[in-house]
């Protein structure tokens, strides 16, 4: 049975009545644009019982839907069957922003990733006590931007790309001067950016904002919306800046951490048509990039800066491939290198071969560096939904919709592992704030965890009842033995979990036998030394650093769930009435967003001490 779809949730334009006809009804209003509102339910309903306390509901905010276009035909009741395509769609995705420095509260934060069993994974870069040099999360008081330290500087984390002197800033009295986009976003005129609207008062309301309150980004269809959560109840729905596309629907976005202060925030957009936009917010300029589909035609899946860099971010095409571009680089039409060089893809090993886990499309390496991409891999030929970093700034976690998730080393340009779902797709994938465990959700209802240091699952969650949209783990509920971590799904629900490595056990039936569940995949042109019984143990923990190759491509195989241990969340409930797209947790609150805009701020336990 056909179902029609629900009104639209802003006033239609219909015909106005002629001026000639005096006495005829009153013309219809014009088309408006419904405004954010803010409520403050209450009731149990609204209430998280979790161990340390009662979370209540703080803030219910809704975010406007903007209508179409007006050169976009509406679709008033669209065929499911249709195979004409459409605009991709992403629900609502949020960056938190607080321009004042992190304490370094999480006790979790303070571990040495060095001391698990895989050395490579580096030292951490987190500040321990105020005297220490600047993280990567944190900006200098004047607001510019420290020199590079040398690499050979023992125990620090290396930066993508700076062994390429072509992407290295050029010495002088402007090299550390951070650079901003020219072209102003309210005075455009871009057929790509329909219209700006800015706040009435926004320099008084920047002015009056502490640099411990909390800004959000947020994006729902063609709009992007700048709210600041910390200003009074009255003006806090309105938002600071409202930036509303042509033909375009918002995906994803991120803050660049380095570069954020009082003065600065860098953002980058990424839209459905391929486009990316990168503007200052408090200037208010921006640049787009991949202007015309020069580089890539395929819509922006996910989008990040590379850590540590203030000019350099990491794009995901839904066609598969990855592409790291410059902010500051003019963009050029691009073909792979490979491919121009009269051969085919070159793959991580330097072989040409197209089994190869990792095509390097152009490596970071690469000699011609005046023009974007300054590099580009293809991982897979379906779509990329969503990557993490590591925290030591070193390790890639992608996601895909061919249910595979990818550890990518990428300062090396290299696969290292390709794990498969247990059904279906992988929706998101976020790190531990240690970087030792890597999350995954998706379409098979379950929240996975991965040990990077044994390179094997670790435990399947089971607990929702429709595929898994986003998980986060929550640094201010961790120490070094414990994590917290939550997640969201379409079945409206947001899960807490409590994980500790001492608690889980194996089943039984589990034995040596019928741990095979790695099988190695040996690239072409390399030799193999150990034996086949260290291969078959290679998912357990037993194996020595000595026995396994790092930078050793394994792919493994789907691990029975009789084989898994299985760990029960600590808090489940249903806490809207959409399906919920983001969730993300902060030192006084829990945030969560819906596919239909609200958004949500949960209270911390007034008596939790958050330890």
């Amino acid at each position: 049975m056909f179902v029609l779809p629900p009104p639209p949730r802003y006033p239609l334009a219909t015909p106005t009545t002629s001026t000639s006809n005096p006495n005829g009804p009153p013309p219809n209003p014009p088309l408006l644009e419904m405004s954010n509102s803010l409520t403050h339910p209450s009731g149990p309903q609204y209430q998280l019982s979790v161990g340390e306390g009662t979370y209540v509901l703080q803030d219910n905010l809704q975010l406007a839907t903007p209508p179409p276009h007006p050169h976009e035909a509406p679709v008033i009741n669209p065929n499911p069957l249709s195979t004409t395509p459409t605009l991709p769609k992403a629900g609502i995705k949020l960056s938190i922003c607080i321009t004042a420095p992190r304490r370094s509260v999480p006790q979790l934060y303070r571990i040495r990733t060095s001391a698990s069993t895989r050395s490579t994974l580096g030292t951490y870069s987190i500040k321990e006590h105020d005297k220490e040099s600047r993280s990567s999360h944190d900006t200098s008081s004047d607001g510019a931007l420290p020199p590079l330290a040398s690499s050979t500087n023992p125990g620090r984390t290396p930066i993508f790309g700076e062994e390429n002197a072509l992407l290295t800033p050029a010495l002088g009295k402007d090299a550390l001067k951070r650079k901003k986009p020219k072209t102003s976003l309210v005075k455009s005129n871009s057929q790509f950016i329909s219209r700006v609207i800015p706040h009435d008062q926004l320099s008084k309301r920047l002015q009056d904002h502490s640099n411990e309150g909390m800004f959000i980004f947020a994006n729902i269809d063609r709009a992007y919306q700048w709210l600041d959560l910390s200003s009074p109840s009255n003006v806090r729905p309105q938002p600071l800046m409202k930036i509303l596309f042509a033909k375009a629907h918002v995906l994803c976005h991120h803050i660049n951490p380095f570069t954020k202060g009082p003065n600065h925030i860098d953002v980058i957009v990424g839209a459905s048509t391929g486009d990316i936009v990168w503007f200052e917010a408090y200037t208010q300029k921006y640049v787009r990039i991949n202007k015309n589909n020069v580089i890539s035609t395929s819509a922006v899946s996910e989008i990040r800066w590379l850590p540590g860099s203030d000019n350099l971010f990491l794009a995901s095409h839904m066609d598969g491939t990855l592409i790291v571009y410059d902010k500051e680089r003019d963009d050029a039409a691009f073909i792979p290198e490979a491919q121009s060089n009269g051969s085919l893809h070159t793959s991580q090993n330097g072989t040409d071969s197209d089994t190869a886990p990792l095509h390097i499309n152009k490596s970071v390496n690469s000699k011609n560096q005046k023009t974007n991409p300054v590099a580009s891999w293809e991982i897979s030929n379906h779509r990329t939904t969503a990557f993490a970093f590591s925290p030591d700034s070193r390790h890639l976690a992608v996601v895909s919709e061919d249910g595979s998730l990818r550890i990518i080393n990428y300062l090396k340009e290299q696969m290292i592992d390709l794990y498969p779902s247990y059904y279906g797709a992988f929706n998101c994938v976020c790190f531990s704030p240690d970087g030792k465990y890597v999350l995954t959700g998706g379409q098979d209802d379950l929240v996975s965890i991965w040990s990077l240091a044994e390179r094997r699952i670790v435990a399947r969650c089971p607990g929702h009842h429709s595929w898994v949209t986003a998980v986060a783990f929550d640094p201010w509920r961790c120490d070094n033995r414990d994590y917290r971590f939550g997640s969201i799904g379409e079945d409206r629900r947001l899960l807490l979990w409590d994980f500790n490595v001492g608690m889980l056990r194996r089943p039984k039936v589990a034995s040596i036998r019928n741990r095979t569940s790695i099988s190695s995949h040996v690239p072409i042109g390399r030799s193999r030394t150990e034996s086949q019984p260290i291969n078959r143990l290679r998912s357990t923990s037993s194996l020595t650093t000595d026995e396994i190759d790092e930078d050793e491509f394994i792919e493994h195989e789907v691990e029975s769930r009789t084989t898994t241990a299985e760990l029960p969340p600590v808090m489940s409930k249903v806490i809207d009435d959409h399906p919920m797209s983001w969730v993300g947790f902060e030192e006084d609150c829990i945030v969560t967003a819906c596919a239909e805009g609200h958004v949500r701020v949960w209270r911390r336990p007034q008596d939790s001490s958050n330890s």
